[in-house]
């Protein structure tokens, strides 16, 4: 009988373990991504004569949220339908040439996360938006995961810290900033109630046009897991979901929202994603 015990003691042991180590190795992979490779060929590509080219890049190395993914493709097709665009999507980071991305008027990182460019590439896509060419990140392209210097400050604008687990998902009122670029705010309502997992980020992005943005104290943002005890607190009452900024001659636009397939059933979340594409390419 003792054996017995002994041998169920030991097993349980073991699962705990595993489960701890489990956890710990999503939250490296969440937090610093597992890079296999980086794409350097040059795809071929015949961009159509009298359309704006649009690079959608959803290539993750972290966390994937590939059902938002999976959802956001038709969406991005129907807008291309919609005004005349030629959309490329691809999760190929060779696409990121000098040649190449000169063709681009917008490049999208569609949930992309993680280390996903070599740094060839990034300086291709930093001096490519500084001399005029535009960047969109969408949710999980703010993460924390992307550890590019550059990147963080000019699309971001803030750092990364967590988002709410308990819940995950939240109901909250998104409220449209009106002293922004008309573009940006067409057809918006003032505000509408969207789910999401809501990003929590270090501070106030700075630097920025804020876009539209939820009442912090409306949710719950603890974000304690395991081990990590310091993520119970929001962004308080004024609390940015989209904003945008110059940089250089080119510009830089992002949102938090994003994370599951559902967004892309919320035609103003689509609308606010279609403006922001129509004001980087005027």
């Amino acid at each position: 009988m003792k054996r017995i015990a002994k041998v169920i003691g030991w097993t349980l042991l073991g699962l705990i373990l595993l489960v701890v180590a489990a956890g710990g190795l999503f939250i490296y992979k969440v937090q610093n991504g597992f890079p296999v490779s980086y794409e350097t060929e040059k795809p071929v590509i015949t961009f159509p004569p009298n359309q704006p080219a649009i690079l959608v890049f959803s290539k993750t190395t972290a966390f994937r949220h590939g059902e938002s993914i999976e959802a956001s493709l038709p969406v991005f097709s129907a807008m291309a339908r919609q005004y005349g665009w030629f959309v490329y999507e691809t999760e190929d980071g060779g696409v990121f040439n000098p040649e190449q991305l000169t063709h681009f008027k917008a490049v999208i990182f569609n949930n992309s996360t993680g280390p996903v460019l070599n740094e060839a590439q990034q300086q291709t896509l930093s001096q490519y938006v500084e001399a005029g060419g535009a960047l969109l990140g969408i949710h999980g392209a703010g993460d924390g995961s992307h550890h590019w210097p550059w990147y963080e400050q000019h699309l971001l604008g803030t750092r990364f810290s967590h988002h709410p687990l308990s819940p995950q998902f939240q109901q909250a009122d998104v409220h449209v900033e009106t002293a922004v670029d008309s573009t940006l705010t067409r057809q918006l309502p003032a505000s509408w109630g969207h789910t999401d997992e809501w990003y929590v980020f270090q501070g106030q992005p700075k630097d920025v046009q804020i876009v539209s943005y939820i009442d912090g104290t409306h949710i719950v943002p603890n974000g304690n897991i395991l081990w990590v005890k310091d993520k119970n607190f929001g962004m308080g009452k004024y609390h940015p979901v989209a904003w945008c900024r110059s940089v250089g001659k080119g510009k830089t636009f992002y949102t938090s929202m994003g994370h599951a397939k559902d967004a892309w059933q919320d035609p103003a979340f689509v609308r606010l994603l279609e403006n922001a594409i129509n004001w980087t390419l005027h």
